[in-house]
């Protein structure tokens, strides 16, 4: 695993060398635009609207959009002065639970791992994290941006996650409809508690797969292989459009099979006699 950026965590006047490593990767899969004449990759040229000229980098500076077609300049010799100081430290700022940072705010996540000579304080602090059932609020520079982060326990070492700031997250109210007062029918809300119900089960994250880009895959590897590729037709669904008809052909979906229904009833006497055994051997 390739290591992204070096420093230390620090928290008081403790100090733990790190280093960090991406927790996730991206696997869109992604598109080269080509001519459709040659299959030329196609070029995108910097091109001035009002010179109708093609310009080079040395000619391009920065500026910032604050009215339609009116821009600030800013030079790089500006944002140097102002850019955060880089200082390769997660500085943790406070601790918090978990359970009071809304998922919303989390950005992207990384590994952190010890550097050889900071081995000891790293479990240390990671054992004292997962005993106190906090986790650590921090300030962290990549690449000249500040961001704001949390170090958490992840598995068998930390983890750090950025998070958004809180005028960087969208008020909710905004949003058309959502503050509407609509009054639920009873039989309704019931049907949909009961649906509900029906599709809770653990959390198996293996078994979720991002079918499209299977698909598209099997798509390119068809073609790059010379072979045919054929989609399978769905059969037409229904346009069930009554909610109470639409909640009662789901519950009525997933449902427990019967052979499922068989293997639960199977299954309730061996455990009426195993809990029947366990007595037995404890009164005698």
């Amino acid at each position: 695993m390739h290591t992204i950026w070096k420093g230390s965590i620090s928290f008081g006047l403790v100090n733990i060398p790190i280093n960090l490593f991406a927790a996730t990767e991206n696997k869109d899969i992604s598109f080269r635009s080509i001519h459709k004449e040659c299959n030329s990759p196609i070029k995108y040229e910097k091109v001035c609207p009002v010179c109708e000229r093609e310009v080079n980098n040395d000619e391009v500076i920065k500026g910032y959009e604050y009215e339609p077609g009116k821009f600030v300049v800013v030079s790089n010799e500006e944002l140097k002065e102002i850019a955060p100081e880089s200082n390769r430290t997660i500085e943790i700022i406070d601790f918090v639970s978990l359970e009071q940072i809304d998922p919303i705010y989390f950005e992207k996540s990384y590994f952190l791992g010890p550097q050889d000579n900071g081995l000891k304080s790293y479990h240390l602090l990671k054992q004292a994290m997962e005993k106190t059932g906090k986790i650590g609020l921090a300030k962290i520079t990549i690449r000249s941006k500040e961001s704001l982060a949390v170090v958490r326990v992840y598995q068998t070492g930390l983890l750090l996650e950025t998070i958004f700031y809180p005028d960087e997250v969208r008020n909710v109210g905004q949003v058309p409809g959502v503050d509407t007062e609509i009054k639920v029918d009873q039989k309704e809300m019931d049907m949909a508690t009961q649906l509900i119900e029906q599709l809770t089960t653990e959390f198996e994250p293996e078994k979720y797969t991002n079918e499209y880009r299977t698909s598209l895959m099997e798509l390119i590897e068809s073609k790059v292989n010379g072979e045919e590729f054929t989609v399978a037709k769905e059969a037409p669904k229904s346009n069930v459009v009554d909610l109470m008809a639409a909640l009662q052909a789901s519950i009525d979906q997933t449902k427990p099979t019967n052979q499922q229904m068989r293997k639960k009833e199977q299954e309730e006497p061996q455990k009426k006699k195993k809990t029947l055994n366990v007595r037995k051997k404890k009164t005698s």
